[in-house]
């Protein structure tokens, strides 16, 4: 059987942010371990950084040792306490000691572990810590000795070790070589044309230039953002290697708005049917008709739309006025009646609380992205298996590996998402063209 922290995923994540980004891999754990000393020390010896974690009645108390653990911890120690508690907000206290000092002379029990200049003494065995009195009160904890009843050590490694930066180094050319070399299923189409949907905001335009910043190898804002755009735009990615243009297109549109604001619902199935031209000036209260100038009268399977992405904030998705849940849903309805496939890009997950740089290497093992993608199923329906993550470039001068990679995971899934729709396309609608 697995052994597991009694930390909860909210403190284990406030500890890693608090000591500079770590990840925590437990080594021992009394209870299951051994109640001594020498049973900690044989276990978590040699092991580099490490952090122990005090669990009393009340009061959750560690120290964070920077070098390899001994019975006598000098150098470096961060001593921290906060209180336990149901609320997910809580307070660390820190207090830091850098020693040097010879203690080693001084007499030593061999029951007990001692950090910094004796500011920190733990009785394994009789389950106890002592600490000096103005420590105990820089931390907040009572005076006075505390008795605990778990003692837990973890090794501390960087969340994003180079061994992790490899690995999505790797991945990352892999996903962008399918890119390259994708074709659209049975030669139906040549490019695949993506239409992102959602509220105004929610980061449309900052997808379609953070898709092209990848392919260009440079950030890049070809897509006018942080304004409602007006117009129907289609946009050909190109490939900064050989120029050529990428077997996909991201279409962009009017903003969904509230009551009688933003794109106009009718106009939606004329979008997916490939009625509507590039540049088209949207009309939130008349559609397009097919005595428009610009309409297109007989659109070919080229000219249609292949997948449809909800772009969705995931720092308001739960926060959407009724009125903007039902557009949502009516629009969704209008997506599946014309039978093309659709998947939820959630955007903006590295500004949520909590998130690193290195949560986004895999953000669906996050808490804080796991509750924002079971609130858009709850809230509007979507299955889970369908609502993907990524974080757009924004505000960056320079690419970033993990949200490079976080664009291509999201639009490989849309691309085999386009598949399905081609592949489930009826025989009238194909046999033209396969001929």
């Amino acid at each position: 059987m697995a052994v597991t922290t009694q930390l909860t995923w909210m403190q284990e994540k406030v500890l890693q942010n608090c000591f500079g980004g770590k990840q925590f891999s437990l080594l021992y754990k009394a209870t299951i371990h051994g109640s001594s000393s020498g049973d900690l020390l044989q276990r978590c010896s040699n092991q580099g950084p490490t952090i122990t974690v005090i669990y009393s009645e009340t009061y959750i108390i560690g120290a964070y040792v920077q070098e390899s653990y001994q019975q006598i911890n000098k150098g470096s120690v961060i001593l921290f306490s906060f209180q336990r508690t149901e609320n997910s907000e809580f307070e660390i206290r820190r207090f830091k000691r850098c020693t040097n000092n010879d203690v080693d002379g001084q007499r030593c029990d061999r029951n007990i572990l001692y950090y910094g200049n004796r500011d920190l003494n733990i009785n394994i065995y009789r389950c106890y810590i002592s600490m000096s009195y103005n420590i105990m009160k820089e931390i907040g904890l009572p005076l006075g000795d505390i008795r605990f009843q778990e003692c837990e050590v973890f090794r501390c490694e960087d969340l994003l070790d180079q061994r992790k930066i490899n690995m999505v180094t790797e991945l990352s050319k892999s996903l962008s070589s399918d890119m390259r070399i994708y074709n659209p299923c049975r030669g139906l189409v040549h490019q695949i044309r993506i239409l992102l949907l959602g509220p105004t905001g929610a980061g449309k335009s900052s997808f379609i230039n953070s898709v092209k910043s990848v392919f260009r190898g440079r950030v890049t804002n070809q897509s006018v953002m942080g304004f409602d755009t007006k117009q129907f735009r289609t946009y050909s990615i190109k490939d900064w290697k050989d120029g050529n243009p990428l077997p996909f297109v991201l279409c962009d549109s009017m903003g969904l708005g509230e009551k009688e604001e933003g794109l106009c619902i009718d106009d939606i199935f004329y979008i997916l049917k490939g009625h509507i031209p590039d540049r088209y000036q949207f009309n939130s209260i008349k559609p397009i008709t097919p005595s428009h100038v610009n309409y297109i009268d007989s659109p070919l399977l080229k000219d249609r739309i292949h997948c449809v992405a909800f772009v969705l904030d995931a720092n308001t998705v739960e926060n959407l006025s009724q009125e903007m849940v039902a557009k949502i849903k009516r629009t969704r309805r209008e997506v599946i009646k014309c039978g093309v496939v659709h998947v939820v890009l959630l955007t903006h997950v590295e500004d949520l609380h909590l998130i690193t740089k290195a949560d986004l290497v895999d953000p669906y093992r996050c808490m804080p992205v796991k509750f924002k993608i079971e609130a858009v199923h709850r809230e509007l329906g979507f299955p889970l298996s369908d609502i993907f993550v990524v974080s757009n470039y924004t505000l960056e001068w320079e690419l970033s590996l993990s949200k490079n990679f976080l664009i291509l995971s999201s639009l490989k899934q849309m691309l085999r998402a386009a598949d399905d729709f081609l592949e489930d396309l009826p025989p009238e609608e194909t046999d033209g063209i396969l001929k």
